[in-house]
């Protein structure tokens, strides 16, 4: 017979697993965090400005009392 030998056979490729760990990330709120705005003292101008940074959009041509009241109900139901 020939005195041929068969060529060996390629390595198999490594198999690689990825593995995913999911962070759970609690937001903790400290005192020192907790910021008290006192919507009655802010100017027409900084009530609306507030409510943008909270989703809501105020009309200032309403009375001072009315901005706060409508902005105070907003951010009691969200």
């Amino acid at each position: 017979m020939g005195g041929k030998k068969p060529a060996p056979a390629p390595a198999p490729e490594p198999v690689v697993e990825t593995v995913v760990e999911e962070v759970i990330v609690e937001e903790v709120t400290t005192e020192e965090d907790v910021v008290v705005v006192d919507l009655d003292t802010m100017s027409k101008r900084q009530l609306e400005a507030y409510g943008r940074e909270h989703g809501i959009e105020l009309d200032r041509r309403h009375s001072h009392k009315k901005l706060v009241e409508e902005l105070k109900e907003h951010l009691s139901n969200s």
